[in-house]
């Protein structure tokens, strides 16, 4: 039977799981990344700790690129919340940039730019070897 935590309690394990999980890393990897005396077995004891010590919060928060302030104050619906804001957002801003974007220059000029440049190299080309097969014969 799991039991739901109180609310206003903050279980600090469970908080480094959840960062950990959102982030894509895995318990072995962020093992890896604290160090040799860490494994995998230690990070899922570690995750069911409700209280963490400091010292062990800084060390988890520079492995996962997050404060241990972070770790500590994590809220798992404010972080749903400001996801779904932000995507919202963005959708609405992507769109509206598409839609006022104007190109400052045409593209077929641009093309027809690179193609006789192209063909005045290929013209010089032509004429450098045109000058060494004369040399030759």
């Amino acid at each position: 039977m799991t039991t739901s935590p109180t609310p206003g309690k903050v279980h600090h394990g469970r908080n480094i799981k959840r960062l950990r999980e959102m982030l894509g890393i895995k318990q072995e990897s962020l093992a890896i990344t604290l160090g040799d005396d860490w494994s995998q077995h230690k990070v899922s004891r570690l995750e069911d700790k409700e209280v963490v010590e400091d010292e062990i919060l800084q060390e988890v928060g520079k492995a996962l690129h997050v404060s241990a302030e972070a770790i500590k104050q994590f809220d798992e619906q404010a972080a749903i919340n400001i996801i779904s804001n932000t995507f919202h957002d963005f959708h609405d801003n992507a769109t509206a940039s598409a839609m006022n974007y104007q190109c400052s220059f045409n593209p077929l000029d641009k093309i027809v730019e690179l193609y006789e440049r192209m063909i005045k190299d290929r013209d010089e080309l032509i004429g450098k070897l045109e000058k060494i097969l004369d040399r030759r014969v």
